[in-house]
């Protein structure tokens, strides 16, 4: 059931050659939409980004989950991992979504923002190095900015790198990823935090940082 004031649907996305499974939820006077690229091995149902897109439907934000594969393309990545690597094949199918987004009455208009979970970072970076003209900011958790390669001297959008102070692999990986970036970057770190941030307060913190940068970025219009 949708939450009072928040308009919700299941959606069937044609995107980059295939048909994806989606949920939209946009809230009354919602003044961004927030589209959000999984992490490797995840879809849509992802609690960490549910929980997260919960969080910003509160301050106004519509939000779009998505599954970047199909259900035969997961059956096949959960034994090989084949896909949840292929970054432009993700970037690709987010992009279309991204397109599909300005084609609805309910998000035409809304500024959008990618917001990607470990390889969906990669993905998110991607997809705003291709539509730099609609995506107004980036936001990554946890994420692989790194894999992004050559799109990253592409992204002028300001972007947001929360990594979990424990991650220290991954934050030494985003340290050297945001000295490429071509737009305003910040790294953020949440103290104790690991790679899912699973410990207690660690993804409301999460909100707390996404929601300041939103707040930012939409004021600058």
């Amino acid at each position: 059931m949708a939450d009072s004031g928040i308009q919700e649907r299941t959606a069937r996305i044609e995107t980059a050659g295939t048909v994806l499974d989606a949920d939209l939820c946009v809230p009354d006077g919602a003044r961004a939409v927030v589209v959000f690229a999984h992490g490797s091995g995840s879809g849509r149902h992802s609690p960490r980004n549910r929980h997260v897109a919960a969080g910003l439907r509160r301050t106004g934000c519509a939000t779009l989950l998505m599954d970047l594969l199909t259900t035969d393309e997961e059956r096949v990545d959960l034994h090989t991992r084949e896909y949840r690597f292929d970054i432009p094949l993700l970037a690709g199918r987010l992009t279309g979504a991204v397109d599909w987004l300005a084609g609805q009455d309910d998000t035409a208009t809304l500024p959008a923002v990618a917001f990607g979970a470990s390889t969906g970072a990669a993905a998110a970076l991607t997809t705003a190095a291709e539509r730099h003209d609609r995506i107004r900011g980036v936001i990554s958790r946890g994420g692989r900015p790194d894999l992004a390669g050559d799109a990253l001297p592409r992204v002028t959008a300001p972007t947001l790198l929360i990594v979990g102070g424990n991650d220290v692999t991954v934050l030494e990986l985003n340290r050297r990823a945001a000295r490429l970036l071509a737009g305003p970057v910040e790294l953020a770190v949440v103290p104790g935090a690991t790679h899912l941030f699973e410990e207690p307060g660690a993804l409301d913190a999460v909100i707390t940082l996404s929601t300041d940068a939103i707040d930012g970025w939409l004021a600058d219009v």
